[in-house]
Order: structure tokens, then C-alpha cells, then sequence
């Protein structure tokens, strides 16, 4: 059995296609020079479940996996700036519709969870928990 990571494993639960189909209803991919939008969700997912702080935890700690790189379908990792610059200018609801559709291929194929699956199913909030350490190491 080959020796792949368990990112890479949770990355092989992305249906690609669905993911492709997006990339050309947004057209996202139209001036990518190199790092296109699948690098760009790969560093995002990394981002998040390694609990990165900046763009130079995400570009060394995916620039740290070298070998494995291939089984996360990117060439390349990316650098600090192309992060920003992706961050900046690639539209959010590639993404968002990527959850969603994701959400409902999920639905389709798990008749038996439905009623886990509809939790998720709502808005999703997302909030800068920054200031809670700081206030933390402030007060008793």
C-alpha cells in the first residue's frame, strides 16, 4: 500500500469533477499563471485544518510535504504572495458553491444520515477569534 497522508486521503473525497464544472462556471482559472484553483482550495483546506496563522504557515507547511505533493494534485506550492494575491482576487463563491454541491453529493449517496446531513445544511458564520487569546493573557 502506498504511503499517502491523511490530507490527501481527505482530499480524494473532493469529486472533481463537480469541482471542474465550477472552476468554468466561475471561470476562475482564466489568468492563473501556474497556480491554479485547485491549488488554491488545497492551500485553503490546509490552511484550516492545520490551524495555520498567516500565509507563511501555509506556504511552509505545504512546501514541507515535497513528495507528497502529487497525491494532493498540486505541482507546486505556493508562495506566500500568490497566496495573498489568490486570496484577493479569486471570487468566494467557487467555494461556497463547491460546500454545497459537495453537500448535496453527500445527500444523494447517504440516504441513511439525512438528518445528520441536514444540519449542515444552514448558514455558516465565521468569526476572527483573535482577540479572545489576547484577552486571555490580559485578565485573570
Amino acid at each position: 500500500m502506498v504511503n499517502i497522508n491523511v490530507f490527501s486521503q481527505l482530499l480524494s473525497l473532493i469529486d472533481r469533477d463537480i469541482f471542474k464544472k465550477l472552476v468554468s462556471k466561475y471561470n476562475s482559472d482564466k489568468h492563473h499563471k501556474g497556480l491554479n484553483s485547485g491549488t488554491h482550495l488545497v492551500s485553503m483546506l490546509f490552511c484550516h485544518l492545520s490551524c495555520s496563522d498567516s500565509v507563511r504557515d501555509i506556504s511552509n507547511g505545504l512546501r514541507s510535504t515535497t513528495g507528497n505533493m502529487n497525491h494532493m494534485g498540486i505541482s507546486r506550492a505556493p508562495s506566500k504572495s500568490s497566496i495573498s494575491y489568490m486570496n484577493e482576487h479569486r471570487d468566494h463563491k467557487l467555494f461556497k458553491d463547491l460546500y454545497f454541491a459537495l453537500l448535496d453529493n453527500l445527500w444523494n449517496k447517504e440516504p441513511n444520515q439525512r438528518s445528520q446531513l441536514r444540519a449542515l445544511k444552514r448558514k455558516v458564520y465565521l468569526m476572527d477569534a483573535s482577540v479572545i487569546p489576547l484577552c486571555l493573557s490580559i485578565f485573570d
